[in-house]
């Protein structure tokens, strides 16, 4: 695999509208990075570009070794992982199941088991529970789950299919700082392991050690990219935020105050 995602020259319209702009962007092995911008920049349909649910008006798009146009998206997006807060509009049907079976579920991109299940599927459960120190909500079900535990379970369920590329979309929206700092350690993790980890946010706190790479995007261009110590400077997090911003460091991690 020579890069896990090349997009060259790609535009897409919606209703006439130009959403995304000649966007130019490559992620390479062993890179793992931040897609920051305000609501309404771009983010979102940029990550359905990615995951093949929106097709480019115009441009190149290349995902683990599928070329769009030239390759199954169905198959590609089996190697993609997907965790987002939007997720919960399935809780419903979640809410009755254990951990283990969400866990499990993620190996067939269902919410709800309908298959046959085999006791080496709960066995790898197991060990996703137990590598993410998750063990304890074991036979726990979802609605008996904090809002944190529940965001952590779902990290796990898309661990499940042992993805090449692991999406998390705004993964901490609504959490506390606690249910925060865990999730974010769990992505610590998650980039350890053999997963490409694309992470989308609108804070910059949240970017942790294990980010390498950041992606600044406005109004459906892209304002910089590349390794996050060269993006992440008051100028251009200013032009994306359109608004100005100081930044400092401080834990090795990235934070934001506003210039009045």
């Amino acid at each position: 695999m020579d890069g896990i995602i090349t997009l060259e020259n790609v535009c897409w319209r919606r209703s006439g509208e130009e959403i995304l702009k000649d966007i130019n962007w490559t992620v390479n092995t062993g890179e793992h990075w931040a897609i920051l911008g305000l609501n309404g920049s771009g983010k979102t349909s940029l990550l359905n570009i990615v995951t093949g649910y929106n097709y480019p008006t115009s441009g190149r798009v290349k995902v683990l070794d599928a070329e769009f146009g030239k390759s199954s998206l169905p198959d590609m997006r089996k190697k993609i992982g997907y965790v987002s807060s939007s997720l919960g509009r399935f809780s419903q049907t979640m809410n009755r199941e254990t951990a283990e079976n969400i866990i499990v579920s993620g190996k067939y991109a269902s919410f709800g088991l309908y298959q046959e299940i085999t006791d080496a599927d709960y066995e790898k459960a197991d060990d996703i529970l137990n590598e993410l120190r998750l063990s304890y909500l074991k036979g726990k079900t979802y609605n008996l789950m904090s809002q944190g535990e529940q965001r952590r379970i779902l990290i796990g369920r898309a661990l499940m299919a042992g993805p090449e590329l692991l999406i998390l979309d705004e993964p901490c929206s609504g959490l506390d700082v606690l249910a925060r700092e865990d999730v974010l350690d769990m992505s610590e993790e998650v980039a350890g392991r053999s997963s490409h980890l694309l992470y989308v946010t609108h804070h910059i706190e949240e970017i942790t050690n294990a980010i390498t790479h950041v992606l600044l995007v406005r109004d459906g261009k892209i304002v910089a990219e590349g390794p996050k110590n060269e993006v992440l400077t008051d100028e251009l997090l200013s032009d994306t935020y359109k608004i100005p911003v100081k930044v400092h460091w401080e834990g090795g991690r990235p934070w934001m105050s506003i210039i009045k």
